[in-house]
């Protein structure tokens, strides 16, 4: 059964337990302190908000974002479906964003993709759905299933503040790469996304302690920009993706 962390007690319910199935985490805890747990938009709203941020500044990305939600409002998959990509380049979003957000709203308007089962599945077979999307990468596909979702198991293994955090907090000779991130992280099943939230919170207390501003890493603009997610009705159930042509 899938764990979510829907709330901040979810979250502590859930630390408590990776406390029992490993004890390595009770002094990660001690240095950290109980981790905030942050949401964002759900849906296509939430996707595409993480989509226009990529590979951009915490100022750029909020200004993007701002103009379009601007100009489609309400913000619809149907609605990005339809709209001219100058349009949407004028806008501020590059081409392969433009790309990115058109094919995962065709996917949605014709039922090839349910972004609300993914929480439900197996993270693993969560985060292959996402990454199947062209211009979805791995980083992308955690964070969605992670903060929009709230999926309990979803683990970012290819952030590097986890990893940083890991090494320290593991003693671990040097920072583990993403295929060593997956091994380390097995004990944690089924909350490594609740282990993600904690690892988080160690590399920012770490690094204060350092006296380091950590502004600049992929998991501190993230957290800069998070909001707390409206909760939305439960929708109609279908496979998370389905191939073209298929009855059901």
């Amino acid at each position: 059964m899938t764990i979510h962390l829907h709330t901040q007690s979810d979250l502590e319910d859930a630390i408590d337990r990776l406390l029992k199935q490993d004890r390595r985490l009770k002094p990660i805890l001690e240095i950290a302190g109980m981790p905030s747990l942050r949401r964002r938009e759900p849906g296509f709203v939430g996707l595409a908000h993480i989509v226009c941020g990529q590979q951009l500044s915490t100022a750029s990305a909020a200004a993007i974002w701002g103009r379009l939600t601007a100009a489609f409002d309400p913000f619809h998959h149907e609605t990005l479906r339809s709209a001219r990509a100058d349009r949407l380049g004028r806008l501020g979003l590059s081409a392969a964003k433009i790309k990115t957000l058109k094919h995962i709203a065709r996917e949605l308007a014709d039922e090839r993709l349910n972004l609300d089962v993914l929480a439900e599945e197996d993270a693993d077979a969560a985060h292959h759905t996402l990454t199947a999307l062209p211009g979805i990468g791995p980083w992308t596909a955690d964070v969605y299933l992670l903060f929009c979702l709230g999926h309990g198991d979803a683990w970012p293994a290819g952030d590097l503040a986890v990893q940083e955090a890991m090494k320290i907090g593991l003693g671990l000779k040097e920072r583990p790469g993403e295929k060593q991130m997956a091994p380390l992280a097995e004990p944690w099943r089924p909350l490594r996304g609740a282990a993600a939230h904690l690892w988080w919170s160690y590399y920012r207390a770490v690094k204060k302690r350092e006296g380091v501003i950590a502004g600049k890493t992929e998991a501190n603009n993230l957290s800069n920009n998070v909001v707390v997610a409206k909760r939305t009705s439960t929708k109609a159930k279908i496979p998370a993706r389905k191939q073209p042509g298929s009855s059901t």
